[in-house]
C-alpha cells in the first residue's frame, strides 16, 4: 500500500488539478458582483440519508483557497446523516467560499455515495470476518478520494495502483506462457529489482487453485467467478497457506453467501464505479 506521504501528495495534486479546472483566470461571477472584502457564511446542507464522507478534504480545500476560512464542524466523516442535517459551517471572504463552493461539493457527493454503499457491503458481511475491500475500477484522476470514502465506509482499501502490489491475472499468465512460469518470473524480478511487493495471483478453476498452490511466495490467492460450491472446496485447498478472496460481479444479493464460503477478503468494483450521489447544497447563510 502507498504511504501516507504518498497518499497526502495524491490528495494535494487532486484540489491543485480540480481548482485549476474550475477556475482558472479566476471565477468572474463573483469577481464580477462581490466586493472583494466582503465576508459571508455558509452552511454544508444534507438533503438525502447515507454516510457523510468528505468533510476533512472539504477543510483542505478551503485552505487551500483561502487559508483565512475556518471551518466548523458539526458531523464528523463516517456518520450517518438524513435530510437536514448540516455538516459544517464554513466562514470567511465570500469570493473565496464561492471559489471552492463547487469542488467541494462534487466531492463529498460522491465520496458520500461510496462511503454509503460500502457501509451497506460492510453491514451484510458482519459476523463472516470476512473483509470488503475496493479496486482499480475508479474514476481517473480521483483514485485517492474515492478509496478514502471506501475506508471511511468501513471498508478496506485494495492495491492502489499497480506499483504497490503485484496482482497477476489473466491476461498476465496468459502472455507469460502460464500460472507456473508467471509466478516464477515474478519472483525472479523482485529478487532483480530488490523490491518487496506481495504478489496476488487469479484463479479462473479449481485445477489453477492446485497448481498456484505448488508455488512458495503467493500472498493472496483471487477466486475469480467461481460458484459457491467451488468457493469452499478453494478456501478448503487452499487452507493456512495464503489468504483468499472471491471477485467477479458479487452484489448485495450475493456477497453474504460468499463470505459464508471462507474467504478472507472480497472485493468490489460496485463499491466506486456504481453508486449515485448524495444529494448535498452549500447554502449561504444570514
Amino acid at each position: 500500500m502507498i504511504s501516507k506521504v504518498q497518499f497526502d501528495k495524491e490528495i494535494e495534486l487532486i484540489i491543485t488539478n480540480a481548482i485549476r479546472e474550475d477556475v482558472g483566470d479566476g471565477d468572474h461571477s463573483s469577481l464580477s458582483c462581490i466586493p472583494e472584502t466582503a465576508m459571508g457564511k455558509a452552511k454544508l446542507l444534507v438533503k438525502d440519508e447515507g454516510i457523510i464522507a468528505g468533510v476533512e478534504f472539504a477543510k483542505q480545500v478551503f485552505s487551500y483557497v483561502d487559508p483565512n476560512m475556518s471551518v466548523e464542524t458539526l458531523i464528523e466523516d463516517g456518520s450517518k446523516v438524513k435530510y437536514g442535517d448540516i455538516v459544517f459551517y464554513v466562514t470567511g471572504a465570500s469570493q473565496s467560499i464561492l471559489k471552492a463552493e463547487r469542488l467541494v461539493l462534487n466531492a463529498m457527493q460522491r465520496m458520500s455515495a461510496i462511503a454509503t454503499k460500502t457501509k451497506t457491503f460492510v453491514d451484510l458481511l458482519e459476523g463472516t470476518g470476512t473483509k470488503i475491500l475496493d479496486t482499480r475500477k475508479t474514476t481517473p484522476g480521483i483514485r485517492a478520494l474515492e478509496k478514502w470514502a471506501v475506508k471511511i465506509g468501513g471498508g478496506e482499501n485494495h492495491r492502489f495502483a499497480l506499483y504497490d502490489m503485484i496482482m497477476l491475472k489473466d491476461n498476465h499468465i496468459d502472455f507469460a506462457g502460464g500460472l507456473t512460469n508467471a509466478i516464477n518470473k515474478t519472483k525472479q524480478y523482485l529478487k532483480d529489482t530488490n523490491r518487496d511487493l506481495k504478489i496476488i495471483v487469479e484463479a479462473r478453476d479449481l485445477g489453477e487453485i492446485d497448481e498456484i498452490l505448488k508455488s512458495d511466495g503467493v500472498y493472496r490467492i483471487l477466486i475469480d467467478n467461481f460458484n459457491y460450491e467451488d468457493t469452499k472446496e478453494a478456501v478448503k485447498r487452499i487452507g493456512d497457506k495464503c489468504l483468499t478472496e472471491s471477485s467477479g460481479g458479487i452484489n448485495e444479493k450475493t456477497v453474504r453467501d460468499y463470505a459464508l464460503c471462507g474467504v478472507d477478503y472480497i472485493s468490489s468494483g460496485a463499491l466506486t464505479h456504481s453508486v449515485y450521489n448524495m444529494d448535498l447544497s452549500l447554502k449561504a447563510v444570514d
